[in-house]
């Protein structure tokens, strides 16, 4: 069980705290609510860029990451469709280093033209290195516009759908988004280590409590307007292998089908003990080099893919890799499809995985600020998980594979 304790301050912010005596360190997190889901078609990869430029001094601060190291410490950041996080890890005697520089920049970010200028050019170069010049670098381009059609904020991914829009952003636009999504009524604080929760609060209200809120305005973001049949896109480039994404529409984070989607794609490929390992990765006739299945985490309707790599490129392999894909996961929809031991065994991987993950101060920071965003009880996941039956996996698994409309996508080799 994790021991935490939360407050809110007059602006807003919401803070978490987690005590860990065992460790001399400490983490501070900062999870702002502001992702992609909240650009316009017309300018992509803004919520990424912010992330970068939240690196480029504050009204008080030159260097944002020299003081931290200064300190004896790291610092990182992460943006999602969904989200913006920030975090810095460092001695627990120093932690009020990490709250000076994250309020300064919750307060007043550097927002000038050569600040924007430089940052600009590393998310652009980012975009090329990433997604131009890698293989299968564009793929989550390709699959998001299939599910999504071209205006939906979750038809393109977080770096946005060309680097021509990162090069548009103006100071402008920077301060826009700024005031549009960042303040303390926007985002959770959460902290772990070797510091007290007295501390913590002391610190909270003196660095946080006197930076007003934004009163941010309510997200509407529209349905997402979803194949209504089948659709099948093939894509030539100069890859290694043929790769192959199956992606079916899913539930919502926080709706019930969501978490049991989740245990379908752990039933499915993970582990060795897993379905996809053991019968098309070992027992595939070797067609598969790799093969898995994930959710796509999303707070809106998100998606669920089978994703393989084959050793053939033909075009009989990949009818022959896709019908395999297919009936592994079709024979979920069946009477005894999933037993009561492999359902159990599935979530007792999951109970320890999320218990290993919550054992460093770091991720356990993370998943804090995570838990609180969405008004939960962390210590409310695991029974959460272990709630979904048998019936519950047949039930989504007939809905997904039988009755809901797929994209696939086929990146194929240029001499395949």
């Amino acid at each position: 069980m994790i021991e935490y304790r939360t407050f809110t301050l007059d602006n807003g912010l919401r803070v978490a705290h987690s005590c860990d005596p065992s460790t001399a360190m400490a983490a501070v997190n900062i999870l702002y609510d502001t992702g992609a889901r909240d650009e316009s078609p017309e300018l992509t990869g803004i919520a990424h860029l912010f992330e970068h430029l939240m690196f480029g001094g504050s009204a008080n601060v030159k260097d944002y990451s020299g003081e931290i190291e200064a300190a004896g410490g790291t610092d990182n950041a992460w943006t999602s469709n969904d989200f913006t996080n920030f975090y810095e890890v460092l001695p627990a005697q120093n932690i009020e280093t990490a709250f000076w520089l994250e309020s300064d920049r919750m307060l007043a970010p550097n927002l000038d033209e050569k600040t924007l200028s430089v940052q600009r050019q590393v998310v652009i170069e980012e975009f090329k290195q990433q997604c131009l010049n890698r293989p299968y670098g564009d793929m989550a381009h390709y699959l998001r516009r299939m599910l999504y059609g071209d205006s939906h904020p979750y038809a393109w991914p977080v770096i946005g759908k060309k680097p021509e829009h990162v090069a548009a952003v103006t100071a402008d636009d920077a301060r826009r988004w700024f005031y549009d999504h960042y303040g303390p009524d926007n985002a959770v604080l959460a902290v772990s280590g070797n510091v007290t929760f007295d501390e913590v609060k002391r610190l909270a209200e003196k660095w946080f409590g006197p930076i007003p809120r934004r009163n941010i305005a309510q997200r509407r973001l529209a349905s997402p307007h979803f194949p209504t049949a089948d659709v099948v896109e093939h894509v030539k480039s100069d890859v290694p292998q043929t790769a192959v994404t199956i992606a079916y529409p899913m539930a919502a984070y926080g709706e019930r089908d969501y978490y049991v989607a989740d245990t379908i794609t752990d039933l499915l490929s993970a582990g060795r003990s897993s379905r996809f390992y053991r019968r098309l990765l070992m027992g595939g006739g070797g067609l598969f080099s790799e093969v898995d299945a994930s959710i796509i985490g999303s707070e809106h309707e998100g998606f669920l893919m089978l994703n393989a790599k084959l050793t053939d490129d033909s075009d009989e392999a990949v009818d022959r890799a896709i019908a395999m894909m297919k009936s592994e996961a079709s024979a979920l929809c069946e009477k005894d499809g999933v037993s009561d031991y492999e359902l159990q065994r599935c979530m007792n991987r999951f109970e320890s995985t999320f218990n290993f993950s919550n054992m460093g101060y770091q991720m356990r920071a993370a998943n804090l600020a995570m838990a609180v965003y969405h008004g939960e009880d962390i210590n409310a996941t695991v029974a959460r998980q272990r709630a979904t039956t048998c019936a519950d996996v047949r039930r989504v698994a007939q809905q997904l594979f039988m009755h809901t409309p797929s994209a696939t996508l086929i990146y194929e080799k240029l001499n395949g």
